[in-house]
């Protein structure tokens, strides 16, 4: 895959809430390459976790696409039948959540439930696919990995589970990979060891990464890019360092007030500062 190459568009989407009667995502648009990091930031309800859950072509019951359009890897998804989504699913666009016990499997071991991943997405045999899963662990810093691969989700810590689920979620070796809220349940220096890690997967793989968070320090670390939400509306979008130091928007400086008092400015180089 060329590194010029768009892996994701999305162009004009908005999103329906028959439940509610009102619009839940307003004509929002991006593009991303290999190697390119999106955040998308906003409060609780602004309308990230809905858009995310388009692009995986999960969208609630009642929530409807009614505009715009989504392009994974050159394949318009609005013309893809239910088991073209299930492949494209962990192949080419993948997803790591908040709560990694929630996507877990409590009476398997998590080795074993990566290793089915890759028996029935890439077909391999259950000796190759247990070699693989046990390198992916190995791939997201677990030690042991060996010993790990047969422990149970209720065994290991939030910052492990989180590393299984995003061992799980590059199995396949997706173009795209959706981080949504990955690093909120977690402590500071545990936050910060899995935003690293998302960085050098993103680097080393090829990943065109979205970051959605309520959390500017998180963005500021690891993102090229930043879209604001707010109300299911994009209010601001730009190269993050931009917008994080000029912000042109009211809700994007206040965003930005509250988060300094939790010290964003330590993530953040001075405007016009060399790489």
């Amino acid at each position: 895959m060329t590194a010029d190459r768009t892996v994701i568009t999305v162009d004009g989407l908005s999103i329906y809430n028959h439940l509610h009667d009102d619009v839940a995502v307003e004509s929002v648009s991006f593009s991303l390459r290999p190697g390119q990091a999106l955040g998308i930031v906003g409060e609780s309800g602004s309308g990230k976790t809905i858009t995310c859950r388009a692009l995986l072509g999960v969208l609630p019951e009642l929530f409807e696409v009614t505009a715009g359009r989504i392009e994974i890897d050159g394949r318009d998804t609005a013309a893809l039948s239910r088991r073209q989504w299930t492949a494209l699913r962990g192949t080419t666009i993948s997803a790591v959540f908040q709560d990694p016990a929630t996507y877990l499997n409590p009476s398997i071991p998590v080795g074993r439930q990566i290793e089915e991943i890759l028996r029935v997405k890439k077909g391999l045999p259950r000796r190759e696919a247990r070699a693989a899963a046990v390198s992916l662990l190995e791939t997201v810093r677990i030690r042991d990995a060996e010993y790990v691969f047969f422990q149970y989700p209720f065994e290991l810590s939030g910052g492990m589970l989180q590393r299984v689920l995003i061992a799980a979620a590059v199995a396949c070796e997706p173009a795209v990979l959706i981080a949504d809220e990955a690093t909120t349940a977690l402590d500071v220096t545990v936050q910060a060891e899995i935003l690293d890690l998302l960085t050098d997967l993103k680097d080393r793989l090829g990943l065109a990464l979205i970051v959605v968070s309520h959390d500017l320090a998180v963005v500021a670390q690891i993102c090229d890019d930043v879209l604001v939400m707010r109300s299911g509306a994009v209010v601001e979008q730009g190269p993050t360092e931009r917008v994080l130091h000029d912000p042109e928007h009211e809700y994007t400086r206040l965003l930005l007030d509250e988060h300094h008092r939790f010290g964003l400015e330590r993530f953040l180089r001075p405007a016009g500062a060399a790489e």
